[in-house]
């Protein structure tokens, strides 16, 4: 089990189970929210406990998915998307201690920012 929080304490959660890999997300939406590209793991909804959710606020960032963030901080922290029954994306900066995580991928490439490079030999996908 691994616990997170957002920087201000108000969202905490654990996560229970095996993480999948972090994916760097680099579309739009994903670097309008975060301020830059996006990386999460994600678990299945039943491997998810919210142990507080004061500051806790969702966002329908589209007809398909979701996105809960920290109104008091701003923390961008949880993606979930209707079609993926049910499982949460998690933003890895989110979690606490060593998490034994590696970057999978980036997805959404062809809409990165111009004023960084991908240089970590980690695949790349264009669209996703």
């Amino acid at each position: 089990m691994i616990g997170g929080s957002c920087l201000c304490g108000g969202v905490t959660f654990t996560l229970s189970g095996a993480l999948r890999p972090s994916v760097a997300c680099h579309c739009g939406q994903c670097r309008k929210t975060s301020g830059h590209y996006w990386s999460a793991t994600q678990v299945a909804a039943d491997q998810f406990t919210l142990t507080s959710d004061e500051t806790l606020t969702w966002f329908a960032s589209s007809a398909q998915a979701k996105r809960g963030f920290c109104h008091r901080c701003g923390a961008s922290m949880f993606w979930m998307h209707e079609d993926d029954g049910g499982a949460v994306s998690v933003a890895s900066g989110t979690l606490d201690g060593p998490t034994g995580l590696h970057t999978d991928k980036h997805i959404f490439v062809k809409d990165k920012g111009d004023y960084y490079d991908i240089a970590d030999g980690t695949p790349q996908i264009q669209k996703y």
